[in-house]
């Protein structure tokens, strides 16, 4: 058998570069572009939000139950909190995405992703060259410190060094002692992002949770303006809150929806498939009893008629 001398050269060639990369590294897949946000699933996460005491399906503890007791939403119209960005976590409940990416220009190789999203337009950096995270006191932001690597053709990020934020929009509240991890998972114009939170301070066990979105070629990020404006008229240092036990509203959303209001109240229990045969015992909540009517100011008693004068002769 006759062999082609430049052939066998050439193939063994591409085998010994080949060789030398990473098999992770010939994996990757291109997650660069604009991800629209597909508005499917989650409808109290991606619009108006969650109604007052809405918990269920979250794995919370009695800490952050009380958080979520005391919150008023009025704490919105308060002007330090008008213009709140979202923390990493929370971002990608219902914004459009666009991601980057910065090219070593010698050996090639991404240095690190960048992700945008639109609300606030907050920038997190997540760093692929094989750095360390920082100490535990160095600063937090609202985007934290993120590192990533290629797993097959998953990117999985870590993110720690968060500021204390929220894991829903009705008080439940997320400490800065959490870690988040993320899957980016393309598959073909569908970008899945899966977010597991773990917090030892008000989680039980982690909060896991998936969203999609398709891809986008022709958008471009838009500024986003925000304004504080004075909403309501409130003596200063005033922040809208319920004492504990003082929330007329917590049995609300479960009585429209004819749930028990255990299952509203959230933990890890409800979770899990085997709670819809529990429920099943127990008795729907009930409608809190109207609050009643704020008193009246006492009328001014009537003044007594004139006498009646008699025709004069």
């Amino acid at each position: 058998m006759r062999y082609d001398v430049k052939r066998v050269a050439f193939v063994l060639t591409v085998w010994v570069i080949a060789a030398g990369y990473p098999a992770a590294a010939l994996a990757q897949v291109d997650l660069s572009g604009g991800w629209a946000a597909r508005q499917h699933e989650d409808a109290p996460e991606r619009g108006g939000g969650p109604d007052m005491g809405e918990f269920q399906g979250l794995p919370i503890n009695a800490a952050d139950r009380m958080r979520g007791d005391s919150w008023s939403a009025s704490l919105w119209t308060v002007p330090e909190h008008q213009c709140i960005p979202h923390p990493a976590d929370y971002n990608p409940n219902f914004s459009t995405l666009v991601m980057s990416k910065d090219v070593d220009p010698v050996s090639k190789e991404i240095t690190a992703w960048h992700t945008e999203f639109s609300w606030m337009n907050p920038i997190r950096t997540i760093w692929m060259d094989g750095r360390p995270h920082p100490p535990a006191y160095a600063t937090h932001t609202w985007q934290g410190f993120s590192t990533g690597k290629w797993e097959g053709d998953m990117l999985t990020v870590e993110t720690t060094h968060l500021k204390p934020a929220y894991i829903r929009r009705d008080g439940l509240a997320r400490s800065e002692k959490a870690t988040v991890r993320e899957h980016f998972i393309r598959n073909g114009n569908i970008l899945t992002l899966v977010t597991i939170v773990n917090d030892p301070v008000y989680l039980t066990e982690p909060y896991i949770k998936s969203r999609n979105f398709w891809y986008d070629p022709g958008y471009q990020m838009t500024v986003y303006s925000c304004s504080v404006d004075i909403e309501i008229d409130r003596p200063a240092g005033v922040i809208p809150h319920y004492l504990p036990g003082a929330n007329p509203f917590l049995s609300e959303w479960a009585a429209k929806n004819h749930l028990p209001l255990e299952a509203a109240r959230g933990g890890a229990e409800t979770m899990y498939p085997e709670f819809m045969i529990k429920i099943r015992t127990m008795p729907s909540a009930k409608m809190p009893a109207a609050p009643p009517p704020a008193p009246t100011a006492a009328k001014p008693a009537a003044k007594p008629a004139a006498p009646a004068q008699g025709n004069r002769r």
